[in-house]
């Protein structure tokens, strides 16, 4: 049992419905080359909360077809309204949704507090044209977007095209996961690490950089403690671990209570 005095918000966790769960979390396994922690679903994440700690999660899951986009933001904000004390939602987007003012009204309607968007997943790049509009939006609605970013394998997350929405939204609020840039994590903090609308989480950094725990101290304090988020990227990792993990990193209790709670509360307006 982990010793905990904090409020713990886990701020990156992907949740699916029951008929599709084992299709999609296998489908996650085999991109990433990984076997899934957890099975994927809102009640265990619950469970997992309940016992060792967890307050919130915020919650999500990627469209990769537009046909999805609807779908999965009806499903977020079902779980979230089956326990609004314990969930906060993301929306789901696509660039080849055909009209995309009404994939973000939809997501506002709901109650969303933001999009998640996975481009190596879903084929597109950060800058890709079709996503300014989606961006644009987002920025004059108030709505995070949370972004995988970082993959040796790939150009479409390059965290280097991040820079330019960044500099073309400076209202809009950007969570670059996984520290920034997963599996390229130095070269993408010292890139991104002075852009001010630019907020990160620490999720799926862990278990793939050997438990490192100065490359976590070294990002933490290059990005500052107010940037960054706690994140456990559920299903992949277990949230249990993940935050064991944290704790054994060497923090002042201020910035932990920033990365485990205030932080999150703020960036996604909960």
């Amino acid at each position: 049992m982990i010793e905990n005095k904090f409020q713990v918000i886990d701020a990156h966790c992907h949740i699916y419905p029951e008929k599709i769960v084992d299709r999609a979390v296998a489908g996650t396994d085999a991109f990433y080359s990984t076997h899934a922690a957890c099975r994927g679903v809102a009640a265990e994440l619950l469970e997992i909360g309940d016992r060792v700690g967890i307050d919130r999660f915020v919650v999500q899951s990627v469209a990769t077809t537009p046909k999805q986009v609807s779908s999965i933001n009806h499903f977020i904000a079902a779980e979230v309204a089956k326990a609004p004390d314990r969930f906060t939602g993301l929306g789901a987007a696509h660039p080849d949704c055909e009209d995309q003012d009404a994939v973000i009204a939809e997501i506002k309607a709901l109650g969303l507090h933001g999009i998640k968007i996975h481009p190596d997943i879903q084929g597109f790049a950060i800058d890709d044209p079709r996503m300014m509009r989606v961006y644009e939006l987002c920025e004059s609605e108030g709505l995070a977007v949370l972004m995988h970013t970082g993959d040796h394998r790939y150009d479409y997350s390059n965290p280097n095209r991040l820079l330019p929405v960044l500099k073309a939204f400076p209202k809009l609020t950007v969570i670059g996961a996984h520290f920034g840039g997963w599996s390229v994590w130095d070269d993408a903090s010292r890139e991104l690490c002075d852009i001010p609308n630019l907020y990160v989480d620490c999720s799926s950094t862990f278990p793939f950089a050997g438990n490192d725990l100065a490359l976590g101290e070294r990002l933490i304090h290059r990005y500052g403690a107010e940037r960054v988020m706690f994140g456990s990227d559920f299903p992949m990792w277990s949230p249990e671990v993940e935050l064991e993990t944290f704790m054994k990193l060497k923090l002042t209790d201020e910035e932990r209570t920033m990365i485990l709670s205030e932080n999150a509360v703020r960036i996604y307006k909960m």
